[in-house]
């Protein structure tokens, strides 16, 4: 596979073929983010992407999703996305979900119709990013759109018959907005009613403006309580009709698991027990991105 530089994928695509589409991300302006900062935007040519097919078509025939990387092949125009969506039919007819990430910029320039293309070219699966809520953090930050704008794409996506996986980041608002970012982050996920939450606790990345912040002592990241506190606001608030609130990254203090809205009283009885000292916490050096 022609994989250029470092590349990033959810948790839950461990298994898929990594079919790089793009390079980079093509927004990237999040403060927080240092997920490609060894490459620009760019879009990968038609003859390098069919070769990979075709390489998979003969290397991956026990694997049944792709998911297309890099940050956001949600962008690539339509007759690019419908071409390669027809060229995995194509060439994997094993494939059973393909997965891509995408941002609120990105749905934004795809109708209705074309999300219902996508979809029935067997697209899944898309991977957002909310981050937060609070439209104060979401521009200090750097991200596309207000909280408003993510969840109407969020909720128009789920509308074409994509499933939705929503990612949101524990400490993004510093100490001095960390409630307010946790009470902001439960009501828009209530809006958006995704079919599953990531969420993951902030850790600072050299070479982010957000991490240069906080060496200037601009920003203070929540330690593991307040990060706990955080969470369990979070998690107090969201109201979902039926999907999983997934706490479990490498990057979180406390594994959490939690099918919504049945096992919302256990999951936060657990993180009131971790609050009081009770238990062991993933300690700082076990915490990866």
């Amino acid at each position: 596979m022609d994989h250029q530089g470092v590349i990033i994928r959810p948790p839950s695509e461990a298994g898929s073929i990594l079919l790089q589409v793009t390079l980079g991300c093509s927004h990237g302006k999040c403060a927080f983010c240092g997920a490609y900062l060894d490459k620009r935007f760019a879009i990968k040519a038609p003859e390098t992407v069919l070769a990979d097919i075709l390489l998979a078509a003969r290397h991956c025939t026990d694997q049944r999703r792709v998911f297309l990387c890099d940050g956001d092949a949600m962008i690539l125009p339509q007759p690019r996305l419908v071409e390669i969506l027809s060229l995995i039919r194509a060439h994997l007819p094993w494939v059973t979900r393909v997965g891509t990430y995408a941002n609120a910029k990105s749905l934004k320039r795809k109708t209705d119709a074309e999300l219902r293309e996508l979809r029935e070219l067997g697209l899944g699966i898309v991977y957002m990013g909310l981050e937060s809520g609070d439209d104060e953090i979401l521009r200090a930050m750097g991200k596309s759109g207000d909280a408003a704008c993510i969840v109407e794409q969020g909720r128009r996506a789920k509308a074409a018959g994509l499933k939705l996986n929503v990612t949101v980041l524990n400490g993004l608002g510093g100490v001095e907005r960390s409630l307010a970012h946790a009470r902001a982050t439960a009501r828009a996920l209530t809006a958006m009613d995704p079919d599953q939450v990531g969420a993951l606790s902030l850790m600072l990345v050299p070479g982010t403006p957000l991490h240069e912040r906080a060496e200037r002592g601009e920003f203070v990241l929540p330690d593991a309580h307040g990060i706990l506190a955080e969470l369990r606001e979070m998690l107090a608030g969201t109201e979902l009709t039926r999907g999983l609130f997934l706490a479990d990254h490498a990057s979180n203090y406390l594994p959490l698991k939690v099918r919504l809205p049945s096992g919302k009283a256990a999951a936060l009885a657990k993180l009131d027990r971790a609050l009081r000292g009770e238990g062991r916490l993933k300690p700082e050096s076990a915490r990866r991105l």
